[in-house]
């Protein structure tokens, strides 16, 4: 029996979920998906330009994992460019870092994933009220709500 996967961390969801190339219906085009552990990957090491390991930390996995899950989106990634391929993002095995909440005063504020995991806060920060809501749907790395999901077994190339 394999080992269960580790959920990784995911500070924030991307503002997209399909990049496709222009001039082309979306509906006839091949898809390469991509998840939002790779797109999160990208983003630490391309566009934050982080060392690898640090990426690591961030997203609480291995240094070998955050390589080869680098690896696979950069895979994926040159595949559609290069196929003229549409990019779908979605789906994966993370977490949110932070949850953000709304009280019924209309004040927002984000809570750092280890304070979730010790307990939703008690109250509004602000204003103190005890009725709030969280903004975005749990994400379980079961798959049972939210943005995650179990990973697919095969390659999604």
């Amino acid at each position: 029996m394999s080992r269960p996967l580790k959920c990784r961390r995911v500070d924030s969801l991307p503002g997209v979920n399909h990049f496709k190339p222009a001039g082309i219906p979306l509906q006839v085009l091949e898809e390469v998906n991509v998840s939002v552990e790779e797109v999160e990957a990208i983003r630490l090491k391309d566009l934050e330009g982080l060392e690898q390991e640090k990426c690591a930390q961030r997203m609480n996995i291995s240094r070998t994992t955050f390589q080869r899950v680098l690896e696979s989106a950069r895979r994926k990634i040159a595949d559609a460019v290069f196929h003229g391929k549409a990019i779908r993002i979605a789906g994966g095995n993370y977490e949110m870092t932070r949850r953000r909440f709304r009280c019924n005063g209309g004040h927002e504020w984000d809570v750092p994933f280890e304070a979730i995991m010790a307990g939703h806060p008690e109250n509004c920060p602000t204003c103190n009220t005890v009725e709030f809501a969280p903004l975005e749907a749990p994400v379980a790395c079961d798959g049972r709500r939210g943005y995650g999901g179990r990973r697919r077994s095969g390659r999604n190339i």
